[in-house]
């Protein structure tokens, strides 16, 4: 089996210390499928330091549930609030640390980055991700979190970096890929 057919598990994660929410799409060629879309709820447990734990133990459930090959994570945006940045990023750190102790491979990706990758504008609203992904996978628009879909968004930002793989070869743009498949192009 080549590199271009084989089955890719990517986790997508979006942190968080109070919701966090996360996906898992299973992609192949230019195929990819939702087989889980949820969050973690933390709003109960007592402190910081449980939360990071319930984290990690969640993580690593998932890891071992659904064997993910690719961590795809969400990087904390730059906000005023230092408190919250570092309660993110701690967040952030334990999935990564968890992912890469299962000895995934780990992407991060700006808030920016991911909008422009599924709606084609970086500035878009969570409402609007959200909306596209319901267009692009057969899952209700009715999410209670959009911390769920926002991990999709992840997952699937991940997968259309990377695999833009057409027959035998990679295309980066739609010149090269007419180029390498002539025999498919509508004249």
């Amino acid at each position: 089996m080549d590199d271009h057919t084989i089955k890719r598990r990517i986790l997508g994660v979006d942190p968080g210390t109070n919701i966090m929410g996360y996906a898992l799409l299973e992609t192949e060629l230019n195929k990819s499928n939702v087989e889980v879309l949820s969050v973690l709820q933390m709003k109960k447990l007592p402190d910081a330091y449980s939360k990071l734990k319930y984290i990690y133990e969640k993580i690593n459930g998932l890891i071992e549930q659904y064997h993910p090959d690719i961590l795809a994570i969400e990087a904390p945006f730059y906000g005023k609030n230092v408190q919250s940045m570092l309660k993110l990023g701690r967040a952030q750190g334990v999935v990564i640390a968890a992912s890469l102790h299962a000895g995934m491979e780990v992407y991060e990706y700006s808030p920016r980055k991911i909008k422009q990758s599924i709606t084609g504008n970086g500035n878009a609203s969570k409402e609007q991700v959200s909306a596209m992904l319901c267009h692009m996978y057969p899952i209700s628009e009715h999410i209670e979190y959009l911390d769920a879909t926002d991990a999709l968004a992840v997952a699937v930002c991940h997968h259309l970096q990377h695999k833009v793989v057409f027959g035998k070869s990679t295309a980066n743009n739609w010149k090269s890929f007419i180029a390498q498949n002539a025999d498919r192009v509508v004249k």
